[in-house]
């Protein structure tokens, strides 16, 4: 049995996978913020260009990956899928590990499967700027990775707590070209009314998007750009599925349980999707997880109801799990997965019970990614973790029911950028945050009340 399950450059997939036209219900249209009505693409028009509006709206099942775009996923894709022989002698029992590995991207995690097509189209149609949104840094990095190809310029407002944590990441986003802020900031009226109600508060990726979003509406030459959550954003990330389908064919494997850490869902759902199709398809029936933070528990502790995307309330209103959009999480160092909802995609999969969806504390899944790097060799990033520790958890309950199960997860970035982290779980610094019912209730007084 290989290590390392690789496939050939003209094994890329070309075309991006469109699950809308596969699910089971019809999936609830945006509405616009202020009528409350489904949001039309001229609605989206200020923010991005026709071609992704279009992808937003499409029920095609299979988008074309631009050539232009294959080219340049050619630096890193296919990546590779690993078989976790180390990890599987270090727990012992009959359960067999294997995970897909998207560090190997330039940036060092799976973000640039969108980021690059979200440049290109944006260049494509004449756009000189963008501006986005970034928690742990990654999908930050990602976008000035994929402006610095396009030439374009590139905004990026970074949640404080992670601003402040990983100075390494600013770095790398100025390396590529760059300018970054910390989140909230002075500059937009949205980060000043933030300010004004608590100087001190450690941000949010809600906040964040609503001052990126705000420059992005003010300014005819710039667009916004996001790196999860919509839905074209989730279909670019399906090359990362579609990709470990046929690795695992090669190894004439069929997955028990499917694995990924979910904050807005960008990476659960790029790796998953395809597994999703084939299991609505009767061709396997894996269990499909999505793993989250105990300390922003959409799914798990949120509610399924209509909400804004941002903390302010300038963004469409999107049918999803939401713990209130102006709920601020704690600082936990897996800043990617600081995010109030998540994408509703993700949610009605879950509302369907077509997947599954448990929440971790950060405490528990360094314990297992120090394991996992001390048996594999790769430190993770602090966001998969979370599926690195359930993959895991999943193994020693095999273990322990003699079951040979087959699991498979996302690895969708490293952690060179974040010892930061592992520093603090070493000196016992880490804090596990336990959020009363009272506190999600709070938020969620002000979720809008949208009839039916």
């Amino acid at each position: 049995m290989p290590t390392k399950i690789t496939l050939p450059e003209s094994e890329l997939p070309t075309h991006w996978y469109n699950i809308v036209p596969d699910l089971p219900v019809p999936l609830p249209p945006p509405l616009h913020p202020g009528t409350h009505q489904p949001a039309g693409p001229e609605d989206l028009a200020p923010l991005f260009p026709m071609d992704l509006i279009l992808q937003e709206v499409s029920d095609e099942r299979f988008i074309e990956i631009p050539e232009e775009v294959r080219e340049i996923y050619r630096l890193w894709r296919p990546s590779p899928l690993y078989r976790a022989n180390r990890l599987e002698e270090s727990i012992g029992g009959p359960a067999r590990i294997y995970y897909k590995y998207e560090g190997v991207s330039p940036v060092g995690s799976h973000k640039p499967n969108t980021a690059v097509p979200q440049a290109y189209y944006n260049a494509k149609a004449g756009t000189t700027k963008l501006v986005t949104e970034t928690g742990a840094g990654q999908w930050g990095s990602a976008l000035a990775f994929a402006c610095s190809i396009f030439g374009l310029e590139c905004e990026v407002y970074q949640v404080r707590a992670s601003y402040d944590q990983k100075p390494a990441r600013r770095a790398m986003i100025e390396a590529y070209g760059a300018t970054i802020y910390p989140s909230p900031s002075d500059r937009t009226e949205a980060g000043r009314k933030i300010l004004e109600m608590d100087p001190d508060t450690p941000g949010s990726l809600g906040i964040a998007i609503s001052e990126a979003v705000e420059i992005a509406a003010a300014n005819d030459d710039v667009k916004y750009s996001l790196g999860s959550v919509l839905n074209h954003v989730l279909m670019h990330q399906t090359v990362i599925g579609e990709e470990t389908l046929k690795q695992l064919a090669l190894v004439d494997e069929t997955p028990d349980v499917v694995i990924g850490c979910a904050g807005g869902g960008s990476n659960f759902s790029g790796f998953s999707f395809p597994f999703v199709r084939e299991k609505l398809a009767g061709k396997m029936d894996p269990v499909i997880r999505a793993v989250e933070p105990a300390a922003a528990p959409s799914i798990t502790r949120g509610s399924y109801q209509y909400d804004f995307g941002d903390a302010i309330g300038t963004t469409p209103l999107f049918k999803m799990h939401t713990l209130g959009h102006d709920f601020v999480p704690d600082p936990i160092h897996a800043g990617g997965l600081r995010y109030h909802g998540m994408a509703p995609l993700v949610s009605l999969l879950a509302e369907e019970g077509i997947i599954e969806a448990e929440s971790l504390h950060q405490t528990e899944t360094f314990t297992k990614a120090v394991q996992f790097a001390r048996a594999e060799g790769i430190i993770p990033g602090p966001e998969p973790t979370h599926a690195v520790a359930s993959a895991m958890l999943e193994a020693e309950r095999a273990k322990e029911n003699g079951e040979e199960k087959v699991i498979v997860f996302n690895l969708s970035g490293h952690g060179h950028f974040d010892m930061t982290a592992y520093r603090a779980y070493f000196a016992g610094e880490l804090i596990d945050y336990e959020y009363p019912a009272e506190r999600i209730a709070a938020a969620m007084k002000n979720v809008p009340v949208v009839a039916g």
